[in-house]
């Protein structure tokens, strides 16, 4: 399964059914769960963890010494999950000390060519990165999230669950769940009301969602009286609810 013109370093742990395809380089600290795939080119570095399912293209480098200047070659983590996908050219560092020291990748992802994932970053479940997004370091992805070709995410800030954002945004702030941004600089348009409707959600919740995005931002109210408005008109409805704290949690403010 390991193809003989592949450098595996004998301290790496492997499960037995990993392929490794010729010309990679897997190093210590390096730890592959069942049924991952590692095609040619690729560079693994640790500590690295990948879990079960993963498939790896050509000329990938997967845990890679951040190029942060405080770094100072401190044991830090790469962390991921089960079943992503990751395309060809992605390169994923580990983290900090200053922030996780981990950077944490989880399930289900599509990582599409030329992605960068910077250091201690998160990237949810279920989310897709197109063709040459960009997250600097400190970026925190949610689940079901989808970035379109060559978005350019700030550090620190934060991307809502169910968000999307157009072809070649630049996103300095952060956005809120299930909203759609485009532009550079990045500006709020809607709700993602085709992704929800894909995923299932329901179209009273839609409809509800729809109004608290009109209430944010159609209505000309600074963000604490419009979060007000949507406490007491919408808590009852789980999906507001999951927008109203990720305003809230917000420490960079929002796109608006």
């Amino acid at each position: 399964m390991i193809h003989s013109q592949a450098i595996v370093d004998p301290a790496a742990r492997l499960a037995p059914d990993v392929e490794v395809g010729p010309w990679s380089l897997i190093g210590p600290d390096v730890e592959i769960g069942p049924g991952c795939r590692i095609e040619s080119h690729v560079v693994i570095k640790g500590p690295t963890s990948i879990g079960a399912g993963n498939h790896i293209y050509q000329f990938s480098t997967i845990g890679e010494a951040t190029p942060d200047l405080k770094y100072r070659n401190e044991p830090t983590r790469l962390v991921i999950g089960d079943n992503n996908i990751i395309r060809e050219n992605v390169t994923i560092h580990r983290g900090t000390v200053q922030d996780r020291a981990e950077t944490t990748i989880g399930s289900n992802n599509l990582i599409m060519a030329y992605v960068h994932i910077g250091h201690d970053s998160v990237v949810g479940n279920h989310t897709i990165l197109v063709n040459n997004v960009a997250l600097a370091g400190h970026v925190h992805v949610g689940d079901w999230a989808i970035l379109s070709g060559y978005t350019l995410v700030h550090q620190f800030c934060k991307i809502g669950a169910h968000s999307f954002s157009g072809m070649g945004t630049a996103i300095g702030k952060d956005v809120p769940a299930y909203v759609t941004v485009s532009g550079a600089p990045a500006e709020a348009k809607t709700i993602n009301t085709e992704g929800l409707r894909r995923r299932g959600f329901s179209q009273e919740a839609i409809n509800q969602l729809r109004r608290a995005f009109k209430i944010v931002y159609r209505q000309g109210l600074t963000l604490e009286l419009a979060l007000e408005r949507l406490d007491t008109m919408l808590r009852e409805t789980p999906e507001v609810k999951v927008l109203i704290d990720s305003i809230r949690a917000s420490e960079r403010g929002i796109v608006r």
